[in-house]
């Protein structure tokens, strides 16, 4: 006779893993909390640096010129040496790791991607690269939660909880977005509500924010004047703005996925090298415009803030858009999301402006529309919506544009599935397991060849 499953001792265990892993949680947040802002802060201070160096840098003239080109080449280059040497998987933005780790398609990386991630961030992103500090922290948070869940011996579905709640306390801690961080644990890195990860998720966030907010402070990251609640006759523009930011998303994609597969024909070249490159191209771009390079939060902030003048949007728009693919390519530690938002406020504001003229008559607010815009094009490109919408809001404190902000995110989520555009990070995933899957075959035949020998 077969024993009758005890349900009652079941449920107790069910439960009793819940309340370790909720009580695990604030720690492994309150940890990615900590580095994910010294992280933030040593960014500043390496931005710092950067800007030091090339105003004194135009002091010398030729010699500051090669000296700029140079140190951004060998930063770069650096940055991908630690990768390829320490931490292959601490290569680029880290978040479609996570997913294929999440999803099981890939083993969980060791904890000694942690110091790639940051070191390699730090280099790369202070020497100008076009990404987002988000992509690093996200990987490191997610790394400590899997970290802490070994330590405390938990069963793989234990630690998998806390690996998604270290990410999601990751993106609160890189935007001091706290309920977009545990949001984006449930739409993107899960897809799926769970009622287990979603409390780890809040707590690991709450963890993250508590201890962030002592060194970053609460305000939040983008400074906006209030703005007013749009009007009726002003929603079908935001609609026609979510179809231009979603057509535009799917361009993007395709121009980072397509300067991925360059960098990756060039297999002769050493990876330091092509990274070297990149980071020489970037070095003179800083050369000559400064302000336009490394993560973008100014940028963003000055078309936020108006500082920005009209006329040189475009121009900076279709710069970044070009360095935001480039510098991906170079397979450095870096994100996506930061990057992203100011293409998405330059986009809106571009458009906003346009409309102004076109309809003086309406009063159109153009800094509403950048507002939305940088929901928008981050919904295009992810196809995480209610992220982008929570992020956003939480980043510039918008919250009268929440109704835009579902309008425009509706026709920029239709226009890249109607043309049949992945989501950049589920492409990114793809591409990422399909590579270590070929790396596998390679060894595993080359090991039965040596053995036959």
């Amino acid at each position: 006779m077969h024993a009758e499953p005890n349900f009652a001792v079941e449920h107790e265990g069910r439960h009793g893993s819940l309340l370790i892993v909720a009580l695990l949680a604030p720690l492994a947040g309150a940890a990615s909390g900590l580095l994910g802002a010294i992280f933030r802060l040593a960014l500043d201070q390496a931005d710092h640096f950067r800007d030091t160096l090339i105003i004194r840098a135009h002091d010398e003239r030729l010699a500051g010129f090669l000296l700029v080109i140079a140190a951004s080449a060998g930063a770069v280059a650096i940055a991908a040496w630690l990768v390829r040497r320490f931490s292959p998987p601490a290569s680029g933005s880290g978040i479609p790791h996570v997913e294929a780790v999440l999803s099981g398609e890939l083993p969980s990386a060791p904890a000694w991607l942690i110091p790639v991630k940051f070191f390699g961030g730090l280099l790369a992103i202070g020497a100008g690269l076009a990404l987002g500090r988000e992509g690093p922290s996200v990987q490191m948070g997610a790394a400590i939660g899997d970290f802490v869940g070994r330590v405390s011996r938990r069963r793989w579905s234990d630690r998998r909880v806390l690996l998604a709640a270290g990410a999601g306390a990751g993106i609160a801690t890189a935007f001091n977005a706290p309920i977009a961080g545990a949001v984006f644990v449930l739409e993107e890195l899960v897809r799926r509500f769970d009622a287990r990860i979603a409390i780890a998720a809040l707590g690991a966030s709450a963890g993250a924010i508590a201890v962030a907010r002592v060194l970053l402070g609460p305000a939040p990251d983008f400074h906006v004047e209030p703005l007013a609640y749009a009007g009726v006759q002003a929603w079908p523009f935001f609609v026609a703005l979510g179809a231009v930011a979603g057509l535009v998303a799917t361009l993007y994609n395709g121009t980072l996925l397509g300067a991925t597969r360059v960098a990756e024909r060039l297999g002769r070249w050493p990876v330091e090298l092509r990274a070297g490159v990149i980071g020489a191209a970037v070095g003179t771009i800083a050369w000559f415009a400064p302000g336009l390079v490394g993560g973008g939060d100014q940028i963003t902030q000055n078309v936020l803030a108006r500082e920005a003048a009209i006329a040189t949007i475009p121009l900076a728009f279709l710069l970044r858009f070009a360095l935001g693919a480039v510098s991906y390519a170079a397979a450095t530690p870096g994100g996506l999301f930061a990057p992203l938002l100011v293409l998405g406020a330059q986009l809106g504001m571009l458009f906003g402006a346009s409309c102004r003229l076109a309809f003086p008559e309406l009063d159109i607010d153009p800094e509403q529309f950048a507002v939305v815009g940088m929901a928008a094009f981050f919904a295009g490109v992810v196809q995480a919506p209610v992220t982008g919408i929570v992020l956003v809001t939480e980043m510039t404190g918008g919250f009268t544009m929440f109704l835009p902000m579902l309008g425009a995110c509706f026709s920029s989520m239709l226009v890249p599935n109607l043309l049949h555009s992945a989501p950049i990070y589920e492409s990114l995933r793809e591409r990422m397991v399909r590579h270590q899957r070929l790396e596998n075959l390679t060894r595993t035949a080359g090991a039965r060849s040596g053995n036959s020998r």
